[in-house]
């Protein structure tokens, strides 16, 4: 059996739950039931646990692929193991100091005392800055214990930056933009099939499946707006020959980014809908 984790709770979760149930699979039996809770769909048991546990089982050897963030990536090293990008679940890794302490850069933390989640990370990025500090896990909030003056610093994922500021604390530095991630240790049919059913998904998102009308002698111009996948489908219309119909699939922004050229070529009739799946 092909094992794959999947977050136990946050919204990590939520959005890998809507991604699975677009990508097909019914994973009505993932109720939230936490750390260890599984369910069989199409030859595949998801095993809901915490990101850093899920990543740890990774690089181990234990898992066969598992639902996590870049960050826990780095933590575990696992940038040699196969990886999907999602684009949802968005943040930064970064170092953040007080306002008040006169630092301007990473380097200033020379001999500072810094807390993370990351150890591993932290230790390496600031080794590789050149930068020697001391650095303290944690697995609380972090932004109190820098604001309270027992760390120097943080290193820490940003999302909105409210937390930070709150606490006055500003960023020195950026480390990686992370995101959620497909990790994959194995290689097998079943997790070929859930990537190409994973990326079908993620591009119809992107995507709009339009149809609309067009005099035949814009056809051409239509086309160098938008191509489609490969080139629009022209049909014709019944008893109309000043019209065709079109159907192309384009990208979301652009075509309302567009509109007003489709409008320009004589385009009317226009309905776009959202595709369940794109493959390309």
């Amino acid at each position: 059996m092909t094992r794959v984790a999947i977050p136990s709770k946050g919204r990590l979760r939520d959005a890998v739950l809507v991604l699975l149930e677009h990508a097909g699979y019914s994973v009505a039996g993932l109720s939230g039931g936490g750390a260890g809770a599984t369910a069989t769909v199409d030859g595949i048991e998801f095993i809901e646990m915490r990101p850093r546990d899920a990543g740890s089982w990774l690089a181990a050897g234990r898992l066969d692929a598992a639902f996590v963030s870049t960050d826990i990536v780095l933590e575990e090293s696992l940038d040699d193991l196969h990886r999907t990008r999602l684009g949802f679940a968005r943040s930064d890794l970064v170092v953040a100091s007080r306002e008040d302490d006169g630092r301007s850069g990473s380097s200033d933390l020379a001999g500072a005392t810094v807390a993370t989640h990351l150890p591993n990370a932290t230790a390496g990025w600031f080794a590789s800055q050149g930068v020697d500090v001391r650095v303290v896990t944690m697995g609380g909030a972090l932004e109190g214990v820098c604001a309270a003056g027992l760390a120097d610093a943080v290193v820490d994922l940003r999302e909105t930056g409210t937390s930070l500021a709150r606490n006055r604390l500003r960023v020195l530095a950026e480390i990686e933009r992370c995101e959620a991630e497909f990790v994959t240790a194995a290689v097998d049919d079943v997790l070929d099939d859930l990537e190409v059913r994973l990326s079908a998904a993620l591009h119809a998102r992107r995507q709009r499946y339009v149809m609309l009308h067009l005099p035949p002698g814009e056809v051409d111009g239509l086309a160098r707006i938008f191509p489609g996948l490969a080139a629009p489908t022209v049909l014709p219309l019944a008893g109309r020959d000043d019209l065709v119909a079109i159907h192309l699939v384009v990208e979301a922004k652009e075509l309302f980014r567009r509109l007003g050229e489709l409008r320009a070529l004589g385009a009317s009739g226009i309905v776009a809908l959202p595709p369940d799946a794109v493959l390309r």
